[in-house]
């Protein structure tokens, strides 16, 4: 009896061509870098041309990706624009790159205009309205008032980018969408939650765990205009020690504010970071989905990671797909507030079996210490407060 074991699989459509059967003899190597936000995705092909008889596609072909298994089927992995074309030799390799079809070419033209008076929903509603898009707006992020917003020589793209910076958010168009999201809100453009991923070091070809010195930064400051006087102030979030100041000068004290808690919590996540690779890649992955592991060191399993990066890799030796993940924060409305000097207890978040995150505490809550990341399980968050507590104790609590 002959066993056949699933081989990697994928479909290229150009112009509304199939080509893939044309191909198929022909791949050197595919690979998609899914990333978050406003970032174009990009797609890298390789064919070996040993015959010469590849035409080189002209650069604006629109290309369109499946990727999968013979066991489990094909996952649509969207629409992109070739770009780039290189033909090289010998051998004879032509290389295609291309980004993904959803950044529309509009959105890179400068713009020159103010805002007064209105909230981010008002922008992003404003700005998907001028492409077509159906805005997807994050209730709470979308009532947050803008009293002054300049858009001097700057594209929409980049007012959307800077606009995600200062709070803490994701601006991304996806199939016809404009979303506006918070960075680990893990949703997909219709607002359904993303699932929730759980792997066993048995699952991964390789692994590299990165703890960055937490200390390096201490606190975040930005500058803001007195609208009264015009004198130059600053929002500051942590001490000065080693501070890091934002370039960007704000229109008034709560726009500061708010960017600075923003970068505050952006800098908080990347604290840790994880390289992941699947030994068997997986097409329906992409990024702000979360994940659990097990079966690695202490440091990595207790916490919950974010997704900030998907790259998809076939070629001769298979399909894999390496993750870029950072920790994902407890979903505390005082977690970027200023950072106190003196702390009377310790309070941490985990998630729950249902995917709700809930608070574990050690200590007087008068001013506790807020542990940012958020643990996997309530025994991890539990192990975490008492240590930090007794640390706590030990410098003189």
């Amino acid at each position: 009896m002959i066993t056949r074991h699933p081989t990697p699989a994928y479909r290229l459509v150009v112009n509304g061509q199939d080509i893939t059967p044309k191909i198929n003899n022909r791949l050197v190597s595919l690979a998609l870098t899914d990333n978050r936000g406003l970032e174009a995705d990009q797609l890298s092909i390789s064919l070996t041309d040993h015959d010469g008889l590849l035409s080189i596609p002209p650069r604006g072909a629109e290309v369109q990706l499946w990727l999968g298994w013979t066991d489990t089927g094909l996952v649509y992995k969207g629409s992109y624009t070739v770009d780039e074309t290189e033909h090289s030799g010998a051998p004879d390799v032509l290389s295609i790159r291309a980004r993904s079809a959803d950044l529309l070419a509009g959105l890179t033209r400068k713009r020159e205009r103010s805002w007064h008076s209105i909230t981010l929903a008002d922008i992003i509603t404003t700005i998907a309205k001028a492409y077509s898009l159906k805005p997807v707006i994050d209730l709470v992020l979308g009532a947050i008032p803008v009293p002054h917003l300049d858009q001097a020589d700057e594209s929409d793209a980049n007012l959307l980018t800077r606009l995600a910076q200062d709070h803490d958010a994701i601006t991304t168009v996806k199939a016809g969408h404009l979303l506006l999201m918070p960075v680990g809100a893990s949703k997909t453009a219709s607002g359904v939650n993303l699932p929730h991923i759980r792997y066993t070091r048995a699952d991964g070809d390789s692994h590299r765990f990165l703890q960055a010195d937490r200390d390096a930064y201490t606190g975040v400051r930005a500058h803001y205009y007195d609208p009264n006087s015009a004198e130059r102030l600053e929002a500051l979030i942590g001490t000065d020690d080693n501070i890091k100041t934002l370039r960007h000068v704000y229109a008034d004290q709560a726009s500061a504010l708010q960017a600075v808690r923003s970068e505050w919590q952006r800098l908080q996540r990347g604290v840790s970071t994880l390289s992941y690779t699947l030994a068997r890649g997986r097409a329906d992955l992409i990024p702000e989905m979360t994940y659990s592991l097990s079966g690695i060191k202490q440091p990595i399993t207790d916490v919950v990671w974010l997704c900030s990066r998907v790259m998809h890799n076939l070629n001769d030796s298979g399909y894999t797909v390496a993750l870029e993940l950072e920790n994902q924060l407890a979903e505390d409305e005082d977690l970027a507030a200023l950072v106190e000097t003196e702390y009377t207890g310790v309070m941490a978040w985990y998630r729950d079996k249902d995917g709700t995150q809930k608070k574990v505490i050690e200590g007087d809550q008068t001013s506790p210490l807020r542990l940012t990341h958020l643990y996997v399980s309530k025994a991890n968050a539990e192990r975490a407060v008492k240590r930090e507590f007794e640390r706590l104790k030990d410098s003189g609590l």
